[in-house]
């Protein structure tokens, strides 16, 4: 019998400019046994995206140099990213501003501040 490899920790992509909220989605995916990749803007989370090819994608809506948006329109066009889920986030939760979001091409919402236990499960259902 051969050795089984270990299994790849799931990597997510965290998109903010909040260094606050970076820590806290840090903390908790590191209780959750997934590693975390930083991004404090669209740009960034472009280019971090392509370099480690996340299993999730956490996305602010409200960030420096491009929005959370239009980081999630490129990401979708993009083959590494295209079928990624993608979580978008916002304080903005009227109708308008979360159906922007799903037009966007995220796969999913999640108010700020986050209900750790809903975000919790946002992990668990995408991840597991």
């Amino acid at each position: 019998m051969s050795p089984r490899a270990p299994a790849r920790r799931k990597k997510v992509l965290l998109a903010d400019d909040s260094d606050t909220v970076l820590l806290l989605q840090r903390m908790l995916l590191a209780e959750l046994g997934y590693d975390a990749v930083v991004a404090r803007d669209g740009l960034e989370a472009l280019a971090r995206a392509e370099q480690e090819r996340p299993d999730l994608v956490f996305l602010d809506v409200l960030m420096p140099h491009l929005d959370g948006l239009e980081t999630c329109r490129r990401l979708r066009g993009r083959e590494p990213t295209r079928r990624t889920p993608i979580i978008l986030c916002s304080a903005r939760t009227e109708a308008r501003s979360v159906r922007a979001c799903f037009n966007s091409g995220c796969t999913d919402f999640v108010a700020k501040p986050f209900d750790g236990a809903a975000l919790v499960a946002l992990l668990r259902r995408y991840l597991d």
